[in-house]
């Protein structure tokens, strides 16, 4: 039998476990602000870019390609041959992703150095729609092998596009960039490492 002490008791009591129930999300959303500050802390104050994410790959000989060619592009198929002995770019891009019409301006910048030779692997993509991008926006690849499936995206360790592979002309990985290019990842990370491998080449 419940007394009416026993009722005054009770209330304090769940007040408090209300109270600390309520908090909960407040302490969830303040774990989350603190750790997407130290990210951008590191991104823009310290100067790292997150994006470049480390791969196994590099410094390794690139995974062997042989993927059909985008029909309709007038563009090479992309295997083995198409790079063999060339300074290449290879950039993992799709006409539904947001991020590679972004940076498309970049690589035909790009397209214009006589040092690089630029290929693309088109992901899991529909062929009307892939020539559609490069109609509205133009082509920068020597050659384009198409990938429907992943397979050769998976083989080459592919986090999500786009995504790009500096390849040297002995076949090497040089350089990794996860995400679209902008001027900082070019100047910091794409074209020191295009200058080195030109200059090691030169030499």
């Amino acid at each position: 039998m419940t007394t009416d002490a026993d009722n005054t008791e009770l209330k304090p009591r769940r007040s408090r476990a209300r109270y600390a129930l309520a908090l909960i999300p407040l302490a969830v959303f303040a774990g989350f602000a603190v750790i997407a500050g130290k990210m951008l802390y590191d991104q823009d104050v310290n100067g790292l870019d997150v994006s470049a994410i480390p791969s196994a790959l590099i410094g390794k000989t690139a995974p062997s390609l042989t993927l059909p060619p985008l029909e309709g592009s007038n563009t090479a198929a992309l295997t083995d041959g198409a790079m063999k002995g060339k300074l290449t770019l290879v950039n993992v891009f799709a006409s539904w992703c947001v991020p590679c019409r972004q940076e498309h301006p970049i690589l035909k910048e790009l397209a214009n150095d006589s040092r690089l030779n630029i290929v693309g692997i088109n992901y899991k993509d529909r062929n009307d729609n892939a020539l559609r991008f490069l109609g509205e926006l133009g082509n920068p690849y020597k050659a384009i092998g198409v990938d429907p499936n992943g397979k050769a995206a998976i083989d080459w360790g592919v986090y999500g596009i786009p995504e790009s592979y500096l390849v040297g002309p002995d076949g090497t990985i040089l350089y990794k960039k996860v995400g679209p290019f902008d001027e900082r990842s070019l100047t910091q990370g794409l074209m020191p490492a295009i200058e080195k491998a030109s200059t090691k080449a030169g030499s």
